[in-house]
């Protein structure tokens, strides 16, 4: 495992795997700051930020010596892979993503539990939209497994240690492992 003060971690894998639980995790146990790519990219009403303005908060985001980023986002993956020491992938079964999402969002509609800048999951939008969260898991969760295999063997991130975490009990386990802060 790397020194503390070098670690910077980024949390990969589909919608619904844990990514945001997993990297806050990792985040409170190495004292890292903690970056949630969907909050830079997502403003008020659901509105993507431009492509230059979220390159720039990704930017100034990952200038630090330790952090832990969550988030797959390809057009900020040049600059957020560049300085990461370790990648997290979380490679769950498809059942597996598939109930955590659609209980995730089924929770998170039902409470109206704000995520970023005012946004909020419904169910109208869960079930019924063609931008319906569940609907993204299932045409990319498969996608993501073969671009991952592919993009994480290019020569420009052999610099990076991958963490291949094909269940929650490896998750736990992993996290465990770390040194603390």
């Amino acid at each position: 495992m790397q020194e503390l003060p070098h670690l910077r971690i980024v949390v990969i894998g589909s919608s619904g795997s844990g990514k945001t639980t997993m990297a806050r995790n990792i985040a409170a146990r190495t004292g890292s700051p903690y970056i949630e790519l969907d909050a830079l990219h997502w403003g008020p009403n659901w509105t993507a930020a431009p492509t230059e303005s979220l390159r720039e908060q990704v930017q100034m985001a990952v200038q630090g010596e330790r952090w832990t980023v969550d988030g797959n986002y390809r057009i900020v993956r040049d600059i957020v892979w560049a300085r990461a020491t370790t990648i997290v992938w979380l490679d769950y079964p498809f059942w597996l993503v598939a109930w955590r999402i659609l209980s995730r969002t089924l929770q998170r509609a039902i409470k109206q539990v704000e995520l970023w800048n005012g946004n909020r999951e419904s169910l109208r939008s869960a079930f019924l939209s063609r931008k319906s969260i569940l609907l993204w898991m299932l045409q990319t969760h498969g996608k993501l497994r073969r671009e991952y295999a592919t993009v994480l063997s290019q020569p420009e991130y052999s610099h990076l240690t991958v963490i291949h975490i094909q269940t929650p009990h490896q998750a736990r386990k992993w996290v465990d492992s770390l040194p603390e802060a």
